[in-house]
């Protein structure tokens, strides 16, 4: 696999990586998960995408993603959310990269600050690894259970 992280605003993605975006989002959160959800929220347009492509001779294939945003939008901090990667491409370390990604993308674009995520509770020792600690009581969202993680400004 030959790896290749993008960051894009929503106006620099093009029609094509926007529809491979929205498909590889409902096939994971809507499809694999089996919950039924408004995945798109009316922020894509607050945020930058993290897309990371798998560059195959026959042309890239988007294998992980997430989106980033500035404090203010979706908590009072910066925070990061629809965190994914490909079926295919599962426990081969892509998940970490992401993240790594993305907190870069934060720091590149919004300065260092505190990050708030709203993490899948079976996550939760994911999200530590990259500095994230649990902040509250455990939640549902979309019957999924959830919780909020703050990784401190750094």
């Amino acid at each position: 696999m030959k790896l290749q992280w993008f960051t894009f605003s929503f106006e620099q993605l093009s029609t094509h990586q926007l529809y491979e975006v929205l498909a590889l989002r409902s096939q994971v959160f809507v499809v694999e998960q089996n919950c039924i959800f408004q995945d798109m929220d009316g922020s894509d347009h607050k945020a930058l995408h993290i897309c990371g492509y798998d560059m195959q001779e026959k042309g890239p294939v988007l294998v992980a993603y997430a989106r980033v945003f500035r404090a203010g939008i979706k908590f009072a901090e910066a925070a990061i959310g629809r965190v994914l990667t490909h079926s295919q491409y599962r426990y081969k370390g892509l998940g970490h990269l992401l993240v790594q990604q993305s907190l870069i993308a934060i720091q590149e674009n919004y300065g260092a600050q505190a990050i708030r995520i709203g993490a899948q509770m079976q996550l939760e020792n994911f999200y530590q690894q990259h500095g994230f600690l649990a902040t509250g009581a455990p939640f549902f969202e979309d019957g999924i259970e959830h919780l909020e993680m703050l990784r401190a400004r750094g």
